[in-house]
């Protein structure tokens, strides 16, 4: 693996879905191959290519066609993500988001006079962002400290 990665502009394979949400919820522009109908392999270089994306895949022929690329060897999230940080990425949460953790889509904060769905607090009592492309809420809420809690054990 490539010592202090420094892309923030990544793209992962259909194996590691969950890994993508913690890269969104650590700021990183993840996009997701099942998300993106790239779950071929030449289908997810050529996302690379036209973005300018880091590969990050489990799949040692993928890495290799990859001009750029981590290749994991772990299957759990927590050791994957511990493959990551020695890698050099930093896994700490962004202090606002930055991405969709569901869909990459940029967030913006929601006014407190704006009115929130049913799962979500009110804007006015904490603050929410909202999804621009999907829609999804988010806060910091449980779901928040559960990932502080695992990036922490890293």
């Amino acid at each position: 693996m490539p010592e202090n990665t420094q892309s923030d502009r990544l793209v992962l394979d259909a194996m590691l879905g969950k890994l993508a949400t913690y890269l969104r919820m650590c700021g990183y522009d993840t996009a997701y191959a099942l998300d993106r109908n790239a779950e071929a392999d030449d289908d997810l270089l050529a996302l690379a290519d036209r973005e300018d994306r880091l590969v990050i895949t489990r799949d040692q022929d993928l890495a290799a066609r990859a001009s750029e690329s981590v290749l994991l060897s772990e299957r759990a999230v927590e050791d994957q993500l511990r493959e990551l940080a020695d890698a050099g990425f930093n896994l700490s949460l962004a202090s606002e988001p930055a991405h969709c953790g569901v869909c990459n889509g940029p967030v913006e904060q929601v006014d407190p006079v704006e009115p929130t769905p049913e799962y979500a607090p009110n804007a006015n009592d904490e603050t929410v962002w909202r999804c621009t492309d999907c829609g999804q809420h988010f806060w910091k809420g449980s779901h928040w400290a559960s990932v502080q809690a695992t990036l922490d054990g890293l």
